[in-house]
């Protein structure tokens, strides 16, 4: 078995093929713990995305468990970092492809992947009739990236912070900000601009999501100028996100200063910096969206 080198850790941890028989994820070497073959939490019909990626039809979702990342707040900790899910072949993760199709989803979507590229490359070999969206947290590799061209039509990275102190303090990702704007700039290689369809929905390009956390208006700025500065209108979708809400290990304690919701008048700061910034293709999220009714129940259905 080879060292993995597939994600920005590059801790060539040597990743078993599968889950260990006691299902005990810890036992797993490197820093995601995850084996190579898939390990998915739920496979369902998704509505809660951007409109242009839910559309009516919704979005077939496929969350896959672990993470590159240990974000302190994220809101699906119990798949991305307790590991919550079921391990499966390749060939099924293709089938459950099919099984969303068939139910009219308007494209396959990835959700936390990086860590299962190799896999999903594979499960992709011939292509699927819908677009495939790559849902992921930015942190990615430029060279693995590079092995998925061709095979993903719509690539959706968050774009989490501008400032690596809180990378580092958050998501122990001391570097997250320039590796992941050197992802966020091969995904636009890899698609160049965006395209809508005459049925309102993405076929192909890139949605850069951002995510206002409480207190760190100064990152959110930052987020912003990057896309302004690197994107011309009609180039990429910006989606500035206002659905924080504490969840994970801040709910453990330790991190005070993220133990509640993002105020209105943050909210409304950012906007404005995000109007006046000359970005002008994307989405506002309200604060209506700052709801835990909003995180699916992984409880494996559709795996």
């Amino acid at each position: 078995m080879n060292p993995c080198f597939i994600c920005p850790r590059q801790c060539g941890a040597v990743r078993p093929q599968g889950l260990p028989a006691d299902q005990n994820r810890t036992t797993i070497p490197g820093f995601c713990r995850s084996p190579l073959n898939p390990v998915v939490s739920r496979a369902m019909v998704h509505f809660w995305e951007e409109p242009v990626i839910s559309g009516e039809k919704g979005s077939g979702a496929v969350f896959f468990a672990g993470c590159n990342l240990k974000c302190v707040f994220c809101q699906n900790y119990e798949i991305s970092t307790l590991g919550k899910g079921r391990e499966i072949s390749v060939s099924r993760l293709r089938e459950i492809y099919f099984e969303l199709i068939e139910q009219g989803v308007h494209n396959i979507n990835l959700v936390t992947p990086a860590h299962y590229s190799g896999a999903i490359a594979e499960s992709l070999e011939g292509g699927l009739p819908v677009p495939v969206v790559y849902n992921g947290n930015g942190y990615d590799s430029v060279e693995t990236l590079k092995t998925l061209e061709g095979k993903i039509q719509i690539y959706l990275p968050d774009l989490k912070y501008s400032d690596n102190r809180s990378a580092a303090a958050y998501s122990a990702a001391k570097d997250y900000y320039e590796t992941a704007c050197a992802a966020i700039k091969e995904m636009y290689r890899q698609t160049g601009p965006f395209q809508i369809g005459e049925d309102g929905m993405m076929k192909r390009g890139v949605i850069i999501r951002h995510l206002i956390l409480p207190g760190m208006l100064e990152n959110s700025f930052g987020v912003i100028d990057f896309v302004a500065e690197n994107f011309a209108p009609g180039e990429v979708m910006f989606s500035l996100m206002n659905q924080y809400v504490p969840c994970g290990k801040v709910l453990q304690g330790g991190f005070p200063e993220l133990e509640r919701k993002v105020s209105s008048e943050e909210y409304r700061k950012v906007r404005n910096y995000l109007i006046d910034s000359g970005i002008t293709d994307g989405f506002l999220q309200e604060n209506s969206a700052a709801d835990t009714q909003f995180i699916p129940d992984f409880d494996g259905s559709g795996v």
